[in-house]
């Protein structure tokens, strides 16, 4: 009788050590890939739990978009940076899907082949990769467009995300 409650002890014992394990693994670990969201899923989140917004502009026929994916969105230090201070979104420029934002609803437009959201954010200027950075406001930081390597676009992510811009200028952070 003492050995099966020994063993029933030494069982449990290991059981809840194995997920307070577990647990510290998931809260402690950062994803070695960006998680993409939609534009309205970082909406609903940044409500929640405000935080900037950045945005891949992107097309499926884009070969330079493609690149991006392949090689500066998997750095390390890339993904590690955009998923710990920002809510990543990939859009679709020309994506027929409807998109509300606020109390607006944005749809496609054949005549631009793209998105009313992806007008909006690029002012108009399509091309791609184009990257938008939002604020938890959701007012518009800087629009980019073009490849970016990870040399290129990381003293950017951290320019905005570090809040640096709040107080200096991007000529003197860029020096640094």
């Amino acid at each position: 009788m003492n050995i099966t409650k020994y063993i029933l002890a030494t069982a449990l014992s290991l059981s809840v050590c194995q997920t307070s394990l577990a647990q510290t693994e998931i809260v402690t670990k950062v994803p070695s890939k960006i998680e993409w969201i939609s534009f309205e899923q970082a909406v609903f989140l940044n409500d929640m739990k405000p935080k900037k917004i950045f945005i891949d502009v992107y097309t499926d026929w884009c070969g330079w978009c493609k690149r991006m994916d392949a090689g500066t969105f998997k750095d390390s230090l890339v993904s590690k940076y955009i998923s710990e201070n920002y809510y990543a979104v990939k859009l679709n420029a020309e994506t027929k899907d409807t998109i509300r934002f606020r109390d607006k609803v944005f749809v496609f437009k054949p005549e631009m082949k793209s998105n009313e959201l992806a007008i909006s954010l690029l002012s108009g200027k399509m091309g791609y990769p184009s990257f938008v950075l939002m604020d938890e406001k959701y007012a518009i930081l800087q629009p980019l467009s073009g490849y970016q390597t990870t040399e290129e676009l990381l003293p950017l992510l951290k320019f905005y995300g570090s809040n640096a811009y709040l107080t200096t200028k991007w000529e003197e952070y860029s020096k640094k």
